[in-house]
């Protein structure tokens, strides 16, 4: 037995043991960190001292507790050196923060001077919303903040995040995590390099590349906010969404799993892998569950007919239906193009089952340099490979086209027109009831012979290569002459409705936008050039976020009593 051991048990038995553990955690006036407080030793079954073996420490065994500034802790063995205000603790550690946190260890330490906690072996950490298990974690008190470097686990009541190394505010109840994270819910998971997740409101923000996965589809982003509680999420800088048959994309993504409904902003782009149409704009909704979207600000639909695209704008466009019955309809000043073949109306009527394009409120269709117009018009499409088959024009049907040489238009008017298609060109046409024709006749060499000004119950029509009419045969009792060019005069060679609209025609793709939506590119580019100038830092909680974690008030239950007057 050392002098120092026999000198503590003379004091025990000359003191009580109250003044004993007052002696022991006296401040010591040579601390290097001023207006640091003592750690105290509330209770240990056993004390120690060996300076041969443990220099300048308390050996503390059994029950042992430890007091300091807000914390408690308890273990089955500790080593308490009072000068360096200092605890190392051995066996079913355990250090209780208040109301705000709890963590068990086999072995920590912990640093009154600097309030800095490590606690290793079996690390669990909790607090009123989460639980982290893991090997090491350091928990610094006075930024309230834990943080880990060995393969953690952290579970809530929506999610368990795993991670290599994490670090957690207490006070903003924020996990941050700058290494490989993944969140796994019931309804999805979240892979990605840089997360922060608020425990308190379930709200995850993810930054550089990263994917939210579930049955139906995968989110891909590179900044994005997702609500785990919610299933709702808001997506940055050229997101997207792809499901098993269409692909969305955008600068500026919101997306509601529950409804499994999207939103998206600048540069639209949905892609349906089956069909292989390809939906743009700067604004679209779409509803998967009801196989329907809208999209406007320079709506765009392209999609493949016999390796040909053909592109459809309108200032809203609405796609409804099932993959190979899909329907699409364009509102205000809609618009096609094709090669060879283009248009204008009010609005347009596409059905992919039915191989039907309806244009419908003053058409206008142009077909190489030949020009129909009238009150409705269908262009019929073969179902399975997908050609431009027939034409019907209903009511004030009229075709115009320059003639060949001159300065002449021939034309061909009536009630309704029936035309055949052959490679993308109009060869054939019938025009029924109350028709009139005019149309220059020349010779092989082109020559013009004269003016054919004729009516009749009905045409028909062989077209050529080029804007000729081959051919050119009257029904039922028609009535009209050829003329001299220098005998027919010029106020008699337009028939009645004329109206030439070769400026109006979309000859490129460039084309098929009013000039008032090309101005939405610029808009676009300006959003998206300003959020990419917001650098790339956690987001401050939501508005929602804030009001989520503020402490309910209780209501009373009791019912309210009027008082009578």
């Amino acid at each position: 037995m050392n002098t120092k051991y026999f000198k503590i048990l003379s004091f025990l038995l000359l003191f009580s043991q109250s003044m004993i553990w007052a002696q022991i955690t006296k401040p010591d006036t040579t601390l290097p960190v001023k207006g640091s407080k003592q750690i105290t030793i509330e209770n240990s079954d056993f004390m120690d001292i060996s300076e041969t073996e443990i220099p300048g420490a308390i050996v503390l065994t059994g029950n042992v507790r430890i007091i300091h500034q807000g914390v408690r802790m308890s273990c089955n063995k500790a080593y308490h050196f009072t000068k360096q205000n200092y605890v190392k603790a051995f066996g079913n550690v355990n250090l209780v923060q208040g109301d705000t946190l709890t963590m068990s260890s086999k072995y920590a330490e912990y640093n009154g001077n600097t309030k800095f906690a490590f606690a290793t072996g079996n690390v669990v950490m909790t607090d009123p919303k989460m639980t982290v298990t893991t090997d090491t974690i350091n928990f610094d008190r006075n930024s309230q903040e834990a943080y880990y470097n060995t393969y953690g686990t952290i579970r809530d009541a929506e999610n368990t995040l795993t991670s290599k190394s994490g670090r957690y505010h207490l006070n903003e109840k924020k996990f941050e995590f700058k290494t490989a994270v993944t969140v796994n819910n019931p309804t999805h998971t979240i892979r990605t390099n840089h997360l922060d997740y608020y425990t308190n409101s379930g709200h995850a923000y993810v930054f550089g590349p990263s994917t939210i996965a579930s049955a139906n589809n995968t989110i891909y982003t590179t900044k994005g906010f997702y609500d785990t509680k919610k299933d709702e999420g808001k997506l940055q800088k050229g997101s997207k969404i792809k499901y098993r048959d269409r692909i969305i994309e955008g600068e500026d993504l919101y997306y509601d799993r529950k409804k499994d409904y999207a939103r998206a902003r600048n540069n639209v782009k949905v892609t349906d892998t089956i069909n292989k149409m390809v939906v743009r704009g700067h604004y679209a909704e779409v509803f998967k569950q009801k196989d329907s979207m809208f999209i406007t600000k320079k709506a765009l639909v392209s999609g493949l007919f016999e390796k040909d695209s053909v592109w459809f704008h309108a200032k809203k466009i609405v796609v409804t239906g099932k993959p190979k019955n899909r329907v699409i309809r364009g509102y205000n000043n809609a618009r096609f193009f094709k090669k060879d073949m283009s248009g204008k109306c009010d609005s347009i009527h596409w059905n992919q089952k039915k191989g039907l394009t309806q244009m419908i409120g003053s058409p206008i269709f142009w077909n190489g340099k030949r020009q129909l117009t009238g009150d409705l018009m269908h262009l019929v499409s073969d179902t399975i490979t997908q050609k431009v088959d027939s034409l019907k024009v209903l009511n004030n049907a009229f075709i115009i086209s320059k003639d060949t040489i001159g300065d002449g238009f021939n034309q061909v008017k009536g009630v309704n027109l029936y035309g055949k298609f052959k490679d993308n060109k109009l060869k054939e046409v019938d025009v029924i009831k109350n028709t009139e024709v005019i149309f220059y006749m020349r010779n092989d060499k082109q020559e013009l012979i004269g003016i054919n000004k004729n009516v009749s119950s009905k045409i028909n029509m062989m077209l050529g290569e080029g804007n000729e009419i081959e051919s050119v045969t009257f029904f039922t009792k028609p009535e009209g002459d050829i003329y001299p060019e220098n005998e027919l005069p010029e106020n008699a060679r337009k028939l009645r409705g004329f109206n030439w609209r070769e400026d109006e025609q979309i000859l490129k793709l460039e084309d098929i936008f009013p000039k008032e939506e090309l101005e939405l590119d610029a808009k676009a580019k300006a959003e998206v050039k300003k959020k990419d100038a917001e650098p790339d830092v956690p987001m401050e909680p939501s508005k929602e976020t804030l009001e989520y974690e503020k402490p309910k008030k209780v209501q009373s239950t009791k019912p309210k009593v009027k008082k009578k007057k």
